[in-house]
């Protein structure tokens, strides 16, 4: 199969239609297809396959069809060949990542789904001369392909189509164009394992908008709600373009094992344990978001805006800057390019305004049940021994917690939440059950730095998001006020 950029003209299906391709005129890119069919007739293949002359572009049944099983043709061919038309013979490592092919979306798909490639420079010779039967396992480029896409080497060699990790497969076609609006969504159909219509003249809006709900319904997975730009008209939780996605993700700072004990450690008070236990089984017993129609059911935490104030000094520029307060969060600053209200307590307005923290249930702790060591990884070997008389704190094995018998804690944090109280023990020390543990140790995540989002309430009680030119960087204002953080709900945003 091939890879390439299109050039203006290239030949089409009924141009070499019940014809012999090299007894065609070999002007053009009829050079090009001709030198592809020879390179793969020389390399002992039958058949070959361009798309610009392989699919009927005028049969749009032809065209559903290819679309959505282009990923999969690439995966079961037995060669893919790269032809890179603006790097020269004389080029040198580097080349590949500056060629106009690097940068277009089809060529995506195009270099993740083969086993086998090979890349050719513009007079069709191997790049770098690099004479091995497989590009894939060249390190050299590998590691420039890399490098210019950000796709890490491993995906570039065995790359495994689904929506785990959406957020980071929406990265990498943030920097590409296609030539047809809507191409940029569709030539991630197969990246994502989905088959979708191809409705050609929707607009970009809506194709790109199709395809992340479809992520998101299917998978649950909300990280494609992590973007800056513009929204879209298709649902204002999503971007209207893919080049949204180009800013890293916006993700907690990590916390190791020793670090989540000293925070859990700081949580002294019994009565917060219970309530971090409240708050837990509210999480938990959340459904996972829906979308369809182009409505989103979102599970969130709220909280509730109290102040807008815009900053001084701004006058007729494209985006403001609003310094925000809300119940439970520290003061924050937004930059967007909406103008909004302006209230406080003392000027308080009709409409409703919240930041939310959407809710991602990855942060329970709960078992990967296809993974059996994430099983023994939820049994907690250790208990919180706070002494109200000092500074000191001491961690002790719980007794009745063994390290071979990790599903009998499976099946406890299964049942509804009743756990004890934390008992008091001599000299003022408190002994957790294991699930106010649990519960303890998502408070200390949920006390972490979180991307935002900041929501309008409609009339019809609905939410539209408005966009920010930056990520939102919230922190709840106190870890320990659990109280602050106990307003869990499903909102639907338009």
């Amino acid at each position: 199969m091939l890879s390439h950029r299109w050039e203006t003209k290239e030949p089409a299906l009924h141009d070499v239609q019940d014809k012999v391709v090299y007894d065609l005129d070999p002007v053009g890119t009829m050079v090009k297809l001709q030198t592809f069919c020879k390179l793969a007739r020389d390399a002992g293949h039958h058949w070959a396959w361009s798309d610009t002359c392989c699919i009927d572009q005028t049969n749009n049944i032809e065209l559903q069809r290819s679309v959505n099983s282009m990923f999969v043709w690439y995966r079961e061919s037995a060669l893919t060949i790269v032809y890179l038309s603006d790097v020269p013979p004389s080029s040198t490592s580097g080349a590949l990542a500056y060629s106009a092919w690097n940068t277009r979306g089809w060529t995506v798909q195009e270099f993740l789904a083969p086993n086998v490639i090979l890349f050719y420079r513009n007079d069709w010779s191997l790049y770098l001369n690099d004479r091995s039967p497989n590009h894939k396992k060249s390190v050299a480029i590998m590691k420039e392909l890399e490098d210019s896409t950000g796709i890490n080497a491993q995906a570039l060699v065995a790359f495994h189509p689904g929506m785990t990790g959406a957020r980071e497969k929406l990265r990498w076609a943030s920097t590409r164009a296609t030539t047809l609006q809507e191409d940029i969504a569709y030539s991630l159909f197969g990246i994502f394992g989905v088959h979708l219509p191809v409705i050609y003249s929707e607009t970009k809006q809506n194709a790109l908008g199709r395809l992340l709900q479809e992520i998101v319904a299917r998978s649950g997975d909300i990280t494609a709600l992590d973007w800056a730009g513009t929204s879209s008209q298709f649902n204002s939780c999503l971007p209207a373009d893919i080049s949204s996605y180009k800013l890293p993700p916006c993700t907690s700072p990590f916390l190791s094992e020793g670090q989540i004990r000293m925070s859990v450690a700081s949580l002294q008070n019994a009565t917060v344990a219970e309530l971090a236990l409240t708050l837990y089984t509210r999480l938990d017993s959340l459904s996972p978001p829906r979308f369809a129609n182009c409505r989103l059911q979102l599970p969130c935490t709220i909280f509730p805006i109290t102040e807008v104030r815009r900053s001084r000094g701004q006058g007729q520029e494209s985006s403001f800057t609003y310094y925000v307060k809300a119940d439970g969060l520290q003061d924050l600053s937004i930059t967007t390019e909406a103008r909004l209200v302006q209230f406080s307590s003392a000027r308080p307005t009709n409409q409703t305004f919240l930041l939310i923290r959407p809710w991602n249930r990855s942060d329970l702790e709960l078992p990967d049940f296809a993974d059996n060591q994430s099983v023994a990884a939820l049994s907690i070997p250790w208990s919180l021994s706070t002494h109200s008389l000092g500074d000191s704190q001491e961690y002790e094995p719980i007794d009745t917690i063994s390290r071979s018998r990790p599903l009998r804690l499976i099946g406890r944090l299964g049942q509804p939440f009743g756990a004890r109280l934390p008992a008091q023990q001599r000299g003022g020390t408190y002994k957790y059950s294991e699930s106010h543990l649990q519960a303890l140790r998502l408070i200390v995540r949920l006390g972490q730095p979180f991307g935002a989002l900041l929501l309008a309430q409609q009339h019809g009680g609905e939410y539209n998001r408005i966009a920010s030119d930056k990520n939102i960087i919230a922190r709840v204002r106190d870890m320990a006020a659990v109280r602050d953080m106990m307003d869990v709900r499903m909102l639907e945003i338009l």
